[in-house]
This record gives structure tokens, sequence and C-alpha cells, in this order.
């Protein structure tokens, strides 16, 4: 399935949010129901393969695309946040950063043992909240089946720390 509907519409966003970054932005995506039906039929296109039993996405823009493929495929949907942002008790996994170390976090009870899950973010960029995002779900007894992103900066090189894992982006940014 093509996706040169939704390739169209990324918007380069030069100096955001730093000087000299180019910020690769999705909302004009997000504004054409066309455009975005694209992405999600594209990700539950894949996933039928997987045969996942839940869908698990990353804050906050993998929400975007995660809820609906999880709606679309008829299954639960996972929230991995960042650190001191979900009500209930929690399991975390820690990344590091540039400078520093975050982390993320999601329910105890989120992902029951053995379930298999299809990890979801918006981009992938050096790929360290995704590999912890996949290192917690296989703490909590998960099996990851695939991650998928919509955008992947390939010039960042992140797939080099998602080794083990099927990766899938629709959007390959080469530089």
């Amino acid at each position: 399935m093509s996706i040169l509907l939704a390739h169209s519409l990324i918007r380069d966003v030069p100096d955001f949010p730093k000087e000299g970054i180019i910020y690769k932005d999705i909302t004009p995506i997000l504004a054409n129901a066309a455009a975005f039906q694209e992405i999600i039929d594209h990700i539950v296109e894949s996933a039928d393969t997987r045969l996942p039993d839940i869908v698990a996405a990353v804050e906050s823009r993998g929400f975007i695309f995660g809820v609906p493929v999880a709606l679309c495929l008829g299954l639960g949907f996972v929230p991995i946040r960042k650190k001191g942002k979900l009500p209930y008790s929690t399991l975390s996994e820690s990344y590091a950063l540039e400078y520093g170390i975050d982390s993320v976090e999601m329910h105890t009870d989120a992902i029951k043992p053995g379930q298999r899950v299809l990890l979801i973010d918006d981009v992938l960029a050096t790929g360290g909240t995704a590999s912890a995002s996949a290192r917690l779900i296989e703490k909590a007894g998960g099996i990851v089946t695939a991650i998928v992103f919509v955008i992947e900066l390939e010039f960042l090189g992140g797939r080099k720390n998602l080794l083990g894992y099927s990766v899938d982006s629709l959007v390959k940014v080469p530089s």
C-alpha cells in the first residue's frame, strides 16, 4: 500500500525546537482525513500478519496513531508515558538522552504475560524511546511483534538501537 499523500504532506520546519534542527511536522497529515486514513490503513494492514493481542503507543504523538489502529483491529490500547504521568502502579524503563537520562512508564497491569504487542510511535530518530518502550513491554511479560513508525530519520541511525525487533517505517528520510 502506498502512502504517497501522507508523505507529501510532511512539512519541514527549520530551527525547531532549536537552531540547526529540521523538524518533521505531521500536523498537515492529521488535518487531511484521506492522508490520516492512509497511514492508519497501512499500519492495520501490516498488523494483520503480526497477530497482535494489544496495541501500545508512546506519548504523545504515538497515541494519535495507536488508538485508531487499536480500534480498527478490535484491540485494547496501552499508553506508554513519560515518568510521573500515570496514576496507578507503574513499571519504568530508563534510556539515555543527549544530555541525561529519561524514563517511560506503563501501568503494571497493562500487558499480561505472553500478550503479543504492536508498538507504535510517530518518529524513529535515535531509537532510545522505542527501545526503552520495547524493554518495558518485555519487563511486563509481553512479546513485541513489531515496532511501527510513521517517519524514520535514517540519518540518525535509530534502527541500530532496535536490533532484534521487527521495525517498519512508512516514510524514510535519508538526510
